[in-house]
Order: C-alpha cells, then structure tokens, then sequence
C-alpha cells in the first residue's frame, strides 16, 4: 500500500473520534464529542502558543493526537477518578493500534508525540495539557450543562499544569472566576460561599 492510502486509511479510522462522546455539553446542550474538543483545544493552542517559547506545529499535531486514545474505549471523564495507570495502558493500546495504519516513520514519529505529551516532558506538552484542561473548563462553564453537573469539580480539575507561565496563570484565574461564578448561581439558594 502507498503512504498516501495509508494516510487516507489512518484518516478514515480516526473519523470515530467524532463519535466518541465526552462528558461536556456544547451550549446547545447535546454532548461534544472528543474530535471536537481536539479541534478547538487546537484552535486555542494555535492563538496563544506564540506567547511561549514553543515548536507551534509540533504543538498543533500534538493537540491534535492527545486523545486518539479514546478511538475504541471512549472518553473517560476525570471527575470519575478512574484507574489512571489503566487507562493509560488502554489507550496506549488503541494508539499503537491506529496509528499502525500509518506509514512507518509517520506512526513512530506520532507515538513519539503522544507518548511526550503523556509523559509531559517538553514544553509542548506542558502547554497542551494546560490547554486541555482549560478548554475542558471552558466548555463546562459554556454548555448548556444537566441539572446535575458539578462545577465546582472545575475549581481544582488541572491546577498545577497552569503553575509555569504568567499568561496561564491568568488564564487559569479567567477561568476560575467563570466557574465560581456557575458555582453561585447553581447554589446561590443556599447561601454557599464560593471563592475562586
């Protein structure tokens, strides 16, 4: 098989991902799916990335690959407090798996990313795994979340990952503030005091 068909293959297997549903609402109020999250998680890499000191197509491909881990066994939502080394193993698995469609180079190279990412050892991967978790919030406190959602989940979800940089520390303040705020308004009633 050419590298192209290969690639072409790789594309049609990884169009699951926006099957994959996770647990965040759009502001419509269905469920997003992970391909998404990876869209939009890319979109704002790509606006703040040249405000770090980062490869910003390696970190796009990253942003991009995150969660191929999710093709076969879905999205598993960290409020869940999952087994996180099994999960980890589950989706190494699946992205061994799709990323054997590749061609050779392409699938070492993209493990290699995927793998970097986990392991949070570069500056790409700190800034994604910031992003991620900002997006997550930022979807949460935009959707139009059940009746039952728990934001204040969010207040803590991530926060060591926004330590490193000042424009993720602001972000990470942005952020808390929106969601202190959903805090209030779902348990204002009960006069619940809720700092950010």
């Amino acid at each position: 098989m050419e590298p192209l068909e290969k690639q072409l293959e790789f594309i049609k297997e990884a169009e699951g991902l926006k099957s994959v549903v996770r647990e965040a609402w759009a502001s419509t109020g269905r469920r997003e799916s992970t391909a998404e999250h990876s869209w939009r998680l890319a979109l704002l890499a790509g606006l703040l990335a040249p405000s770090f000191n980062v490869d910003i197509g390696k970190t796009l491909m990253m942003c991009l690959i995150h969660d191929l881990g999710e093709l076969y066994i879905g999205d598993i939502s960290a409020a869940a407090l999952p087994d996180e080394t099994g999960k980890h193993l589950a989706e190494e698995r699946d992205v061994k798996h799709v990323l054997s469609l590749l061609p050779t180079e392409q699938k070492e190279t993209l493990f290699a990313l995927w793998q970097e990412y986990n392991d949070n050892t570069s500056p790409e991967a700190r800034l994604v795994k910031a992003l991620d978790k900002a997006e997550t919030i930022i979807q949460h406190n935009q959707g139009k979340n059940p009746p039952d959602f728990d934001y204040e989940f969010n207040l803590e979800y991530g926060k060591p990952y926004f330590t490193g940089h000042p424009l993720l520390r602001q972000l990470r303040d942005i952020l808390d503030t929106e969601t202190a705020s959903h805090v209030r308004e779902k348990t204002g009633a009960h006069g619940k005091q809720v700092e950010p």
